[in-house]
């Protein structure tokens, strides 16, 4: 049996539990906002993602490229103060078990490609969200302070997202999720950049991300979630 078939697995939500955690969800963004502060801002090329490993890419790689729409660049960034477990503690701990930071009955990250306990360049996931969010990733990059995921053939979106964190001093962490993000089809493109739905879908999940990485350091909160979206026009792009 391959690895591939030996780690699918069904995601642990079914439709209705799922549907009931988006708005568990949705309940959650709307009570963390007064701890978030959101900035848009212009961008441009500067803030293209840097390109797959060529040893990873293959037919089913989904690249910014491959998108529809403008350029998403978006950070989400926390720090922790008075922390008991350190920047490459907490990466460790979600590269073993991703679903210790996502926010319950809402996201699970289901492995599909992988040893299980350990996070390795190609590794493969996906990522069950209520639906259309779902979405297959493989690990692009992979250092003792953080992982990055490239996004794969079926994915709503076309990209990248990267999870790090990084000791700013003396008991304090600083975690970062940052996103390089197109619409990954003409469908998603009026949803995601037109509509906006897609962005705070992605923003409601990834706020809550950070708050449960706070949880997982043993420390507590300095300050709001910072949230920095620069977009950049389709028009913009030399991709």
């Amino acid at each position: 049996m391959s690895l591939r078939r030996a780690f699918s697995r069904r995601p642990p939500l079914g439709r209705l539990r799922r549907g009931w955690g988006a708005l568990v969800m949705t309940a959650r963004h709307l009570r963390a906002l007064p701890n978030t502060r959101r900035q848009r801002v212009a961008g441009d090329v500067t803030d293209l993602a840097a390109p797959w490993p060529l040893a990873l890419v293959d037919d089913r790689t989904k690249t910014v490229a491959d998108g529809y729409g403008a350029l998403f660049h978006r950070t989400f960034t926390v720090r922790v103060v008075d922390v008991e477990h350190g920047a490459g503690d907490l990466i460790e701990t979600l590269s073993r078990d991703l679903d210790r930071g996502a926010p319950p009955h809402v996201v699970t990250f289901a492995r599909e490609r992988g040893e299980p306990g350990r996070m390795l360049l190609g590794d493969e996931y996906r990522v069950y969200m209520p639906a259309p969010w779902d979405g297959p990733v493989r690990v692009v990059a992979r250092t003792a302070y953080l992982f990055r995921f490239g996004t794969l053939a079926g994915h709503l979106e076309a990209g990248m997202i990267e999870f790090r964190a990084s000791d700013s001093g003396p008991g304090v962490v600083d975690f970062t999720i940052e996103v390089w993000s197109r619409a990954g089809d003409r469908a998603a493109e009026f949803l995601y950049g037109r509509l906006g739905v897609g962005q705070e879908v992605q923003a409601a999940l990834w706020v809550q991300f950070c708050l449960g990485a706070v949880r997982l350091t043993g420390g507590r909160r300095d300050g709001p979630v910072h949230e920095v979206t620069r977009r950049v026009p389709a028009d913009e792009l030399t991709v």
